[in-house]
């Protein structure tokens, strides 16, 4: 099962690195070329939040099986870094890059402008993918590898 789990959260993470690329360029087009809100833009954005909701749940599914995770005893996880990155630091960015989506979507969704929609997009999912990026690297894992 573990096996599973880690290649289906390896997968997806293309998937939603993939996705979030595509609404951050859509919306950093539609900002700056001002271009209306699309239901182009409305559809990649929900999907880019879905897969990345789905990835975060795949990954806290995994944190319990994991044997790099030490979630019984934190002070001896807290004196190894691998063991510390992978207990608290990843699981702790990534819930910071799914908040950063979730809240620039609902704004998005809330804002009546398409300017106000891409930028809040264009906000909110560039710092995501930017926590997610550092993320990863910290991992030691190649972002695209």
């Amino acid at each position: 099962m573990y096996s599973t789990l880690l290649g289906l959260h390896s997968g997806l993470r293309y998937i939603v690195l993939l996705l979030l690329t595509i609404a951050l360029l859509l919306a950093i087009v539609g900002l700056f070329g001002k271009k209306p809100y699309t239901q182009t833009n409305r559809k990649v954005n929900l999907f880019a939040m879905i897969f990345t909701h789905t990835q975060f749940l795949v990954g806290l599914i995994l944190y319990f099986f994991s044997p790099a995770v030490n979630y019984a005893n934190m002070g001896e996880a807290m004196k190894d870094a691998m063991t510390r990155y992978w207990t608290v630091e990843h699981s702790v960015m990534m819930l910071f890059a799914i908040v950063l989506i979730t809240v620039g979507h609902s704004r998005s969704k809330k804002a009546a402008e398409g300017f106000n929609k891409h930028r809040s997009i264009a906000l909110y999912y560039g710092l995501a993918v930017l926590v997610i990026l550092v993320a990863i690297y910290q991992s030691g894992r190649p972002i695209l590898g």
